[in-house]
């Protein structure tokens, strides 16, 4: 974890210096500060708390039914059959798998939730940055910076591109070889 923020310190301090050598013109912004306040996103994130909030509440209902028949189970499972034991042990194992579906499918990793806020978020962030893109141009900015969370580079000028100069290079390399 050291080793990782130290070699991105170090890629950002050589950026900047590369940058700073090159006289470029550098900005930065807060992404999540934009979020807090831009009303459509507010709006965005609130639609996706409500949903949420629903499916917590569904789960919630389901994780209590689970209990009130594990309860029931255990304050009679020493006079239960072993047939009437068997079946609630089965009920128990279906409600829990149940609850675990649900919760996969709500919340897991490609689950809902991530494809809600994908549809309700992604058009803030795309006109965000559409806007941020506009500013760098007119202002001629060279990069920008998102400084919200990890250190992103938003914008960049297309003109200070260098991938085919280094491809030819490597072609150059290789076939001198």
């Amino acid at each position: 974890m050291i080793l990782k923020y130290l070699f991105k310190t170090v890629l950002l301090l050589m950026c900047f210096a590369f940058v700073v050598n090159a006289q470029s013109k550098i900005g930065w912004f807060n992404s999540q500060a934009i979020m807090e306040k831009y009303p459509e996103a507010q709006d965005a994130q609130h639609q996706l708390d409500n949903i949420v909030a629903d499916w917590q509440a569904e789960l919630a209902k389901m994780q209590n039914e689970w209990k009130k028949k594990f309860e029931e189970y255990d304050k009679k499972k020493l006079i239960l059959t072993d047939q009437l034991r068997a079946d609630s042990e089965k009920e128990l194992r279906e409600l829990d798998q149940k609850i675990s579906e649900f919760r996969n499918k709500k919340f897991g990793q490609n689950g809902e939730l991530f494809q809600k806020q994908n549809d309700l978020m992604k058009p803030v962030q795309n006109k965000i940055y559409k806007i941020l893109e506009d500013v760098a141009k007119d202002e001629e900015f060279d990069y920008i910076f998102d400084k919200s969370g990890e250190i992103l580079l938003m914008y960049s000028n297309p003109a200070l591109d260098m991938t085919q100069k280094v491809l030819e290079k490597l072609t150059n390399f290789s076939e001198s070889k």
